[in-house]
C-alpha cells in the first residue's frame, strides 16, 4: 500500500499478516530440507515436479486477450478511447483496500466512465502472492484475462465480481480455477466452452507474467493507486478507510476543472 497514503494501522495489520505467511514458508522450506536429507531420491523427484510445473507453466505459448491494449498489451481499457480524461488504475486482486474502494466507490467509478467522462486503464499487479504466499493473483488475473477475451464489458463484469467476493487476504482462494468459474457463473453470458478452457488450461499465464512486470517497472508502490490525468487522487483516507461514491465525483470533477 503506498506509504503516503496507508495509515500506520493498516500497515501494521497487512505487514503483520505478510510476517506470519514468511514464517509458515520459512517453515515449509526447512520440512523440505529435513527430508531432502533422510531421502535424497525422493526429494530429487519432488524437485523435478516443481521445476517441470513451472518450466510448463512459462513454457505455453504467449497469446495476449483479445482487447488488451497500452504497451505490450499489459493494460485493460473501459470506457471509451476517445474520451478526453484517463484514469489509471493500479490493482491487485487479493488487495483488501482495492476490495473495499469497489465496495465503497466502485459503482460511482464505472459509472463516470460509462458517462464519457474518463476510459478507466487498468494496472495489475501480483506482488501479494509474493509477499502473502500462493498464487491468487495471478489465477486470477489469468482468469480475468479470459473475460477480457470475450469483451471488455465481460472483464468489468467478473472484476466486480471478483472483489465482491475477494477471499481473506492470507487466505489462497483465488488460487483455485474451479472456485473462479463459480464466480464467472454470476456474470451473465461469461462462461463460454472458450472462457471455461482459458480459465482452467491457465491460458494466460505468459501474459499475466508481462502484465505483472509492467506493473513492477511502473514506479507505483502499492494498491490502489488511482491516477486522473497522470495525478494522483487521494482514495484512500488518513484513518485507512476508502472514499465514497460522491467523495470520488469530487476528486474527479476538481481533478478535471484544474
Amino acid at each position: 500500500m503506498s506509504s503516503n497514503q496507508r495509515t500506520e494501522a493498516a500497515r501494521r495489520r497487512i505487514e503483520a499478516s505478510r510476517a506470519e505467511q514468511q514464517r509458515r514458508t520459512r517453515r515449509r522450506r526447512q520440512l523440505v530440507v529435513g527430508i531432502a536429507a533422510l531421502a535424497v531420491l525422493g526429494a530429487g523427484t519432488g524437485i523435478g515436479i516443481a521445476v517441470q510445473s513451472g518450466r510448463a507453466a512459462s513454457d505455453k505459448p504467449y497469446a495476449a486477450p483479445a482487447h488488451s491494449s497500452g504497451p505490450g498489451d499489459t493494460v485493460i481499457v473501459y470506457g471509451s478511447p476517445t474520451a478526453k480524461a484517463t484514469l489509471q488504475v493500479y490493482e491487485d486482486f487479493r488487495c483488501p483496500v482495492c476490495a473495499s474502494l469497489e465496495h465503497s466507490a466502485g459503482s460511482t467509478i464505472q459509472q463516470l466512465a460509462d458517462q464519457g467522462e474518463y476510459r478507466i486503464e487498468y494496472h495489475f499487479g501480483t506482488f501479494l502472492d509474493g509477499n502473502l504466499g500462493g498464487h491468487g493473483s495471478r489465477t486470477a488475473l489469468g482468469a480475468a484475462g479470459a473475460a477480457l477475451n470475450e469483451s471488455a464489458a465481460k472483464f468489468k463484469a467478473f472484476h466486480d465480481v471478483l472483489y465482491a467476493n475477494q477471499p481473506e487476504e492470507t487466505n489462497d482462494g483465488f488460487a483455485d480455477t474451479g472456485a473462479l468459474l463459480k464466480l464467472a457463473a454470476k456474470v451473465p453470458g461469461l462462461s463460454t466452452p472458450a472462457f471455461i478452457k482459458a480459465v482452467r488450461d491457465q491460458t494466460y499465464e505468459p501474459w499475466v507474467s508481462k502484465v505483472s512486470d509492467a506493473f513492477n517497472t511502473s514506479g507505483v508502490t502499492g494498491t490502489p493507486t488511482v491516477r486522473l490525468n497522470g495525478k494522483d487522487l487521494q482514495v484512500v483516507k488518513d484513518d485507512g478507510s476508502t472514499i465514497t461514491g460522491p467523495e470520488f465525483s469530487a476528486l474527479v470533477s476538481q481533478g478535471l476543472s484544474g
